[in-house]
């Protein structure tokens, strides 16, 4: 297999993960089966016994998602990826890949709305605890830490107003209590910042939003590091006792892919979040002009965000990149390329003036979605994060004012004009 680490990011977009296959295709093709045949029943207790790599049944494995799944490896710098059918279906598995009833999460509380719901309603519902803590405060990372903590998780650019969150910091306190770490890339994608590099153990993406680009698939992807050693780790007896499905195997004695090991063949074995070949085959395309994509998006929203600041009708402006955010050195020290294109502005007179603002708009799109070329807002506070009480919102800092604006790759002059009048 080729080693693609030797080269730049922009080539390991466009090649890595498909060093071609007997049809000599240039593009990377499309399998779409469900099912492959097996030489003889010895080829397939092989198989189902971990004993051989090969393709099973797609739930498990496709040639297309593994195209996808070793590009996306190869761009965040890990030992290896898996593929679900959605950004939720790849946090939720991932933390049932680590925790069990009884067992509890950390997290960030600066983070997408549906993910507080999905941590504070459905995993409490399964007996998993999932403790919010302000982000920016290492000592409360600290504090909630107890013998059944079994993940630290946050947003490394939160969700909708765009605090950073110091990566590197967080992973120390993980790491000093034998934690492991996930980081949500979606926003920054590989491009932008390499959270594994900044002491991440696991990096989670949203493949709907800016890996793929364009609006038409879901998909999320979670990348292994393979750093983190479960190997007679108290807090994982998950990883340190013989599993029963597959023979008493223990998958802490695989080393460093344990984690993603156990991900692909007990997990979406039994859970089945797999991702459509067909999905990951337009993901591909997506990919392919990532950088390209990234930089536009940040040329247009530092334009649009400095057109905001000084526009009479607007209060505050959360976007890193400006001189004037609190996280405006936290961003040029992990993203010093860009910090995205997504973040909020509060328009003066609240909720009422918020919505007159988003209907006037004719260009830009009232859409609940993010990371597309198309530029996209959304009224945070009665859509993507509703589910949240008042006191949540207060504490994430999201107001009846706020817009989530998602910049996209229109001229950019079009999209002032069009803010413009609307204000």
């Amino acid at each position: 297999m080729t080693d693609y680490q030797k080269y730049s990011f922009e080539t390991r977009m466009i090649h890595a993960g498909y060093g071609g296959d007997a049809t000599h295709s240039v593009v990377p093709p499309l399998f779409q089966t469900n099912a492959y045949y097996y030489d003889d029943v010895a080829h397939a207790q092989r198989l189902f016994e971990l004993k051989e790599a090969g393709n099973i049944y797609t739930r498990i494995t496709n040639p297309t998602n593994a195209f996808f799944e070793e590009r996306v490896n190869a761009l965040d710098g890990g030992v290896g990826a898996l593929a679900f059918s959605s950004g939720h279906a790849a946090m939720f598995n991932t933390i049932i890949n680590l925790a069990v009833a009884g067992d509890e999460v950390v997290s960030s509380r600066n983070i997408y709305g549906g993910a507080m719901n999905m941590f504070g309603v459905s995993l409490k519902r399964l007996g998993i605890t999932v403790k919010f803590v302000n982000p920016d405060d290492l000592s409360e990372w600290e504090s909630a830490v107890t013998d059944k903590t079994r993940l630290f998780f946050t947003e490394l650019i939160g969700n909708p107003n765009a605090n950073i969150a110091d990566i590197e910091k967080i992973a120390e306190v993980a790491h000093k209590n034998g934690i492991p770490f996930m980081v949500d890339g979606t926003f920054c994608t590989p491009y932008l910042c390499r959270p594994l590099e900044h002491g991440a153990d696991f990096v989670v993406h949203s493949a709907t939003k800016f890996l793929s680009g364009h609006g038409q698939v879901m998909a999320g992807i979670v990348v292994d590091g393979g750093k983190f050693d479960f190997k007679n780790n108290p807090r994982f007896p998950l990883y340190n006792e013989p599993d029963v499905s597959y023979h008493g195997i223990v998958f802490a004695d695989i080393g460093a892919a344990a984690f993603i090991m156990r991900l692909r063949a007990l997990i979406m074995r039994d859970l089945g979040s797999c991702l459509a070949p067909f999905n990951s085959f337009l993901i591909m395309n997506g990919i392919e002009t990532l950088s390209l994509r990234m930089e536009r998006h940040c040329e247009n929203a530092l334009k649009v965000a400095e057109f905001l600041e000084g526009c009479p009708q607007i209060e505050t402006v959360s976007y890193p990149s400006l001189k004037s955010s609190k996280y405006f050195d936290l961003a040029n020290k992990y993203m010093p390329k860009g910090a995205s294109s997504v973040f909020s502005f509060r328009v003066k007179g609240g909720k009422s003036a918020a919505s007159a603002f988003v209907d006037k708009l004719e260009l830009i799109q009232n859409v609940s979605n993010l990371g597309d070329i198309r530029t996209q807002v959304v009224h945070s506070a009665t859509t993507t994060h509703s589910q949240m009480s008042s006191e949540q919102l207060k504490q994430s800092g999201i107001d009846g004012g706020d817009v989530r604006i998602s910049v996209g790759l229109e001229n950019v002059n079009d999209l002032i004009s069009d803010i413009k009048n609307a204000l």
